[in-house]
């Protein structure tokens, strides 16, 4: 009983002492979770700064990164805040920066270069921002220069707007219509065909809504055994333009991660669409848009927003044909920063170089979407 309390007075006394030095003295990763500092290291070689700077990003300290930048004189810290963000409400506006890579270019004993590449988390997927970074030498510390890039400002005027519109006016619950509101649009999958890859099963194809009325439209694939029964079901989400006007085509791309063709009997197509309100507007011009067949092969381009209003998220889809006119592979990107209207925005697209080789021409098209709804 006697050594029972001895050593009961004994763990006692130690974790006493460790919670007091603990309070007193915390390990610096406890402090920064409690959130009394960041991970913030001496900025004594140009690695370290960048990394300081990343840091200050990540946990969105944006005037203690701001004051750390050697080029305050050069913009504002609600320039250089928004330039990482965005100006408009876009993916970046949601997202969190999940991690970031430093490659040094260049370095002498004044002045660096570094390449600064950071990954933001959206719904969407991870979205990389890549900047050139120019560092000095202050003293013992060394300073990163933010590259200031320039914002267009669209000048005061009056776009007028000509465009179709659809709106939908359904049955309410008082209402004696009939049995049933309008019929849903009348959509036609006019292209299909699976492709086998190193990461499974993909299905692509065209999907047309031939009706004259707006669809909101999606497809679903299931995978069939030899004896009929299901392998997987999967729809497509995002490598489709869900908003189709009428006489209007979008690819989609459709994956089974993990799944093998040889095993696949038949492919179950499902086109799914129902009647939605939608306009021609905003339109979204794509300009020198060309396909650049390797190394790295891409598509790239530039959107420019026609209209007078915000896109908030656009998505550019390609679509990839050979020679005699087959459907190759579908591609997309979405731009992670909002659309102003007049202004261009550049995008690359990449494209896997087995099937760029086999490429003979494209087609792009920009879903769209702003607050309030699909467009």
């Amino acid at each position: 009983m006697k050594r029972g309390t001895l050593l009961a007075f004994f763990f006692g006394t130690v974790t006493v002492a460790v919670v007091i030095i603990g309070t007193l003295w915390p390990v610096p990763a406890a402090r920064a979770y409690a959130g009394e500092e960041s991970l913030i290291e001496s900025s004594s070689t140009p690695e370290a700064a960048v990394r300081n700077l990343g840091e200050e990003i990540r946990t969105h300290d944006w005037q203690k990164a701001y004051a750390s930048l050697a080029n305050r004189a050069q913009l504002t810290e609600f320039e250089f805040e928004h330039d990482v963000t965005g100006y408009d409400v876009g993916l970046r506006t949601y997202s969190s920066l999940d991690h970031y890579e430093i490659s040094p270019l260049h370095a002498s004993d004044n002045d660096a270069t570094l390449q600064f590449t950071l990954y933001w988390s959206t719904v969407v997927g991870p979205q990389p921002d890549t900047r050139t970074l120019h560092l000095l030498r202050v003293g013992n510390d060394w300073e990163v220069e933010w590259p200031v890039s320039e914002r267009p400002i669209v000048p005061p005027q009056v776009i007028p707007v000509e465009y179709l519109r659809w709106d939908v006016i359904n049955r309410g619950p008082g209402d004696d219509w009939g049995v049933q509101d309008v019929d849903a649009p009348s959509v036609r999958i006019v292209d299909m065909h699976p492709v086998q890859r190193a990461d499974g099963v993909f299905v692509l194809g065209e999907l047309l809504n031939q009706d004259v009325v707006p669809a909101y439209v999606s497809v679903t694939a299931t995978l069939q055994r030899q004896d009929g029964s299901a392998i997987a079901t999967e729809d497509a989400f995002d490598r489709i333009s869900h908003i189709l006007l009428p006489k209007q085509v979008t690819p989609f791309l459709i994956e089974f991660p993990d799944a093998s063709l040889a095993s696949v009997r038949s492919i179950r197509m499902e086109p799914f669409s129902t009647l939605v309100s939608a306009s021609a507007d905003p339109v979204i011009e794509i300009d020198n848009q060309h396909f650049n067949a390797g190394p790295e092969a891409s598509l790239t381009g530039e959107l420019i927003n026609e209209s007078g209003q915000v896109v908030n998220v656009p998505e550019v889809l390609g679509t990839l044909y050979d020679q005699s006119g087959q459907l190759v592979w579908v591609v997309d990107q979405y731009v992670d920063h909002a659309l102003p209207p007049q202004t261009p925005v550049a995008f690359k697209i990449p494209i896997p170089e087995d099937l760029a080789r086999k490429v003979s021409s494209e087609r792009l098209i920009v879903a769209t979407y702003s607050f309030g709804g699909y467009l």
